[in-house]
C-alpha cells in the first residue's frame, strides 16, 4: 500500500492518520477546547521583567502569561532601529551594536510586543513565546524580523541548496524581511517559489495593518487548524491520496488545494462508506500507542515509560529465538529495535530527555551499526533533537522538541484510583492497613459496635486469619462487623 493521509471528522474531534505500506506513521488530534495555539501571533503586554532569569512575562490574553527571553526582545528591538536607517543592499544582517542599558532599563512593564507562540503549555508552565515572528507557507517562511535567506538543513544536497538561494534572490521581496526555505521546497520551481513569497507578503501586509491601533492583549494570527495544517506540511508528491469522511471538510479541503495545491487535488477523495479509520486498521493501531510494551516482528520488545520530562526506552530480546550467538542475537534485536524506537518518538510525540536502553553488544562495529540505524530512521522526524553517542552498555541519550501537548494528555487523565502510580496496594497491604484505621478509630470513640465496609476482596483477605480482628475486638471491647460493597475501590476504607 502506498502512504495516504486519512482524517476522521466527528462532532468534537477531528484525527488525523498518516499511513505508510497499511503502518501508523503520524497520529494527531484536535478538539475545539483544547485547539493548539503554536503558531499563533499576539500583540502581548509584558507583566513583568526578571532580569536574573533573563526573562519577562508576557500577557496575551490567556490564563497563564507567556515566557519570553530578554534577549529576543533585544534582538527585535535592534532591528526595528536599525532598519528605520535604511535596507541592507544585499540582504545580509548587519550586526547590530549591543545596547549598554541593561534589559531593566531597556525594556519596561507594560510596553506591548509582538510574540509568537513556539511551544504549548504544559502543566504549571505558561506559553513559550518568541520574538522571532515566522509566517508558515507551502515551501518558505516569512520571516520579518530577520532580513535574511536562509535554507532548511533537511535539504542536504549542496547543489540544491546553493539553486533555492539563488531563486530567491531573484525574486522580489519584501524590504526588510527575510525567508526560510522548507523542506517541501527541494526541487520546487521559480514560479511555485514566487507564488509563495506572493501570498505570505500579502498575508503579513494584512496582518500589519492597523495593528498600532490595537489594544494589546489581541490575537493578531492564528494558526490554521488540524487539517489544513496537515495538507500544509505533509501532503507532497510522495503522498498517493488523502481521504476525508466528512463531505463538508471534503469541501473545504478542496477549496484551499484549488488556491495553494491545485496539481494535487484530484489525490483529495471523500469516503462515505462508513468508518475509515476502522476499515483501514487504523483504529486497532492507535489503541496500541498508549501501551508501555511494544513488540517487534521478532517477537523483542520495547518498553516505554514517559515521565514529565524524562522517557525511558528498554529493548528486551523477549521471543527472539535463540539459535544463535548471544552478540548476534543483541545486534539484530537492536537494529530493528532502533528503527521502532524513531516511529514510536514520532507517534507518541515524546519530548525531553530520552534515554534508550539497547541490549549489551560487546563489538564496537555492532554499536556503531545500531547508532547509524536510529539516525537513519530519526532523519524524517520532523521535530527538531539532538543525540549523542552510543555508550559501551548500549545506552543513547538524545533530546526530541516537545511543542504540543502528547496524544496521551489529550486522550487519558491520571487515573483517580492510583493517582498516576500505575499500580495499587495489594489485598494484603489494604486488610492492614484497615486494621490500622479501625484501632486509630477506636482509640477516639468509645463505641460497643462498629461497622467495616471494604471492598470484598479485602473483607475476603482478613477472614482468612481472623487472629487480627478478635485481638481488636477483645482489646477495646468492641464487636466489629466487617461490610462488603462492591461499589467500593480495593483501597477505599470506611469505618463507621
Amino acid at each position: 500500500m502506498p502512504k495516504e493521509i486519512l482524517i476522521n471528522i466527528e462532532s468534537g474531534e477531528k484525527r488525523v492518520a498518516i499511513v505508510n505500506n497499511g503502518v501508523l506513521e503520524e497520529f494527531y488530534i484536535e478538539r475545539p477546547q483544547d485547539k493548539t495555539i503554536v503558531g499563533n501571533i499576539y500583540k502581548g503586554r509584558i507583566d513583568a521583567v526578571l532580569p536574573a532569569l533573563g526573562a519577562a512575562f508576557v500577557d496575551i490574553g490567556l490564563l497563564k502569561k507567556g515566557f519570553l527571553y530578554l534577549s529576543e526582545l533585544e534582538e527585535m528591538l535592534e532591528h526595528e532601529s536599525s532598519s528605520d536607517e535604511g535596507p541592507d543592499e544585499d540582504k545580509q544582517v548587519k550586526k547590530p551594536q549591543r545596547s549598554k542599558k541593561s534589559p531593566k532599563e531597556t525594556i519596561k512593564k507594560n510596553q506591548e510586543v509582538m510574540v509568537q507562540v513556539v511551544k504549548e503549555q504544559f502543566g504549571t508552565k505558561g506559553p513559550r513565546l518568541s520574538c522571532n515572528i515566522g509566517l508558515a507557507g507551502r515551501y518558505l517562511v516569512l520571516t520579518p524580523h530577520q532580513n535574511h535567506i536562509g535554507v532548511s538543513r533537511r535539504i542536504e544536497e549542496d547543489d540544491e541548496r546553493r539553486r533555492l538561494k539563488q531563486v530567491l534572490h531573484e525574486l522580489k521581496l519584501p524590504k526588510d524581511a527575510g525567508f526560510i526555505v522548507r523542506t517541501a521546497a527541494s526541487g520546487k520551481s521559480k514560479q511555485e517559489l514566487d507564488n509563495d513569497v506572493h501570498f505570505l507578503s500579502k498575508l503579513w501586509d494584512k496582518m500589519s495593518e492597523g495593528l498600532e491601533k490595537r489594544k494589546a492583549p489581541a490575537v493578531v494570527y492564528e494558526e490554521y487548524d488540524l487539517t489544513l495544517r496537515v495538507i500544509r506540511d505533509s501532503f507532497a508528491d510522495d503522498v498517493d491520496k488523502l481521504v476525508v469522511d466528512s463531505k463538508e471538510e471534503y469541501y473545504r479541503i478542496m477549496r484551499f488545494m484549488k488556491t495553494f495545491l491545485k496539481y494535487l487535488s484530484g489525490r483529495v477523495h471523500y469516503y462515505p462508506q462508513g468508518n475509515l479509520f476502522e476499515n483501514n486498521d487504523i483504529e486497532r493501531q492507535i489503541n496500541r500507542i498508549h501501551e508501555s510494551k511494544v513488540y517487534l516482528k521478532s517477537k523483542a520488545y520495547l518498553v516505554i515509560e514517559p515521565t514529565e520530562g524524562l522517557v525511558v526506552i528498554d529493548v528486551n530480546s523477549g521471543g527472539f529465538k535463540r539459535n544463535i550467538e548471544q552478540e548476534d542475537m543483541a545486534f539484530k534485536v537492536n537494529c530493528e529495535a532502533a528503527q521502532e524506537v524513531a516511529r514510536q518518538l514520532k507517534l507518541r510525540d515524546l519530548g525531553g530527555i530520552i534515554v534508550i536502553d539497547f541490549i549489551d553488544m560487546e563489538k564496537e562495529g555492532h554499536r556503531r551499526e545500531v547508532f547509524n540505524v536510529l539516525k537513519k530512521a530519526l532523519s524524517t522526524d520532523k521535530a527538531k533533537y539532538d543525540i549523542l553517542g552510543i555508550s559501551r552498555f548500549g545506552v543513547v541519550e538524545m533530546t526530541r522538541e516537545r511543542v504540543h501537548r502528547t496524544i496521551q494528555m489529550l486522550s487519558y487523565q491520571v487515573c483517580p484510583y492510583c493517582q498516576g502510580r500505575a499500580k495499587i496496594k495489594s489485598a494484603l497491604t489494604v486488610s492492614i492497613d484497615a486494621q490500622r484505621e479501625l484501632k486509630k478509630y477506636l482509640q477516639n470513640n468509645r463505641v460497643k459496635e462498629v461497622s467495616v465496609s471494604l471492598n470484598p476482596v479485602i473483607v475476603d483477605e482478613i477472614l482468612k486469619s481472623k487472629q487480627g480482628l478478635y485481638l481488636i475486638e477483645r482489646k477495646f471491647h468492641v464487636k466489629v462487623n466487617l461490610i462488603s460493597n462492591p461499589a467500593l475501590h480495593l483501597e477505599d476504607i470506611r469505618v463507621s
